[in-house]
């Protein structure tokens, strides 16, 4: 059975850094946040209509990862685009699915808005937007029942306890089982 560990966080949050740091650490399957190469590609962000795109994107190269590795490090998940489609547009049609989505994934590691933040072309919006962001992707996990490791601090910090949090849950204890309602413990913090 294939370990798929997603990587959540608003924008700045080091997920890119962490989620390459765990798969090189861990030899793993890495899959990237579809969203920048269609940005770059398309030299904007995208627009309500094509959010369901980005979303199925992310999750059919999840899913081929996974056809190809035991253990896949998702640099984001369908649940960024949804909780993004929300944000911008006030559109909650991706969200259900996209909670679905996460419930198969073995560990969310949510990484905190607590680095400093830094304008990357198109995609970032400021601090502020960051900080509402991350309350509502908290809220939607909680609403969906899903559980997850608070990953902060310095880069060398955010390894660690994400690679605590790996080995806690493997093999999967009954805690780290997709949509089981309890987080691993790790040098983050619980929730």
């Amino acid at each position: 059975m294939t370990r798929r560990i997603a990587l959540l966080g608003a924008e700045c949050t080091g997920k890119s850094t962490l989620a390459e740091a765990l798969a090189a650490h861990f030899g793993a399957g890495l899959v990237a946040e579809y969203l920048r190469e269609w940005c770059d590609a398309h030299g904007r962000t995208p627009q309500r209509h094509e959010q369901a795109h980005i979303a199925a994107e992310q999750a059919a190269r999840i899913e081929a990862a996974a056809q190809r590795h035991e253990l896949v490090i998702c640099d984001t998940t369908p649940l960024i685009t949804a909780l993004c489609s929300e944000h911008y547009f006030g559109d909650a049609s991706l969200t259900a699915e996209a909670i679905a989505f996460q419930r198969r994934c073995e560990l969310t590691l949510l990484c905190a808005p607590d680095l400093p933040w830094q304008a990357d072309g198109i995609q970032r919006d400021g601090p502020g937007v960051r900080a509402a962001f991350d309350a509502r992707l908290r809220a939607a996990l909680a609403a969906g029942g899903l559980r997850w490791v608070d990953i902060a601090g310095s880069d060398d910090q955010r390894l660690a306890a994400a690679i605590a949090a790996l080995n806690y849950c493997s093999p999967p204890p009954a805690a780290c089982a997709p949509g089981a309602n309890s987080a691993p413990t790790s040098t983050a913090s619980k929730r």
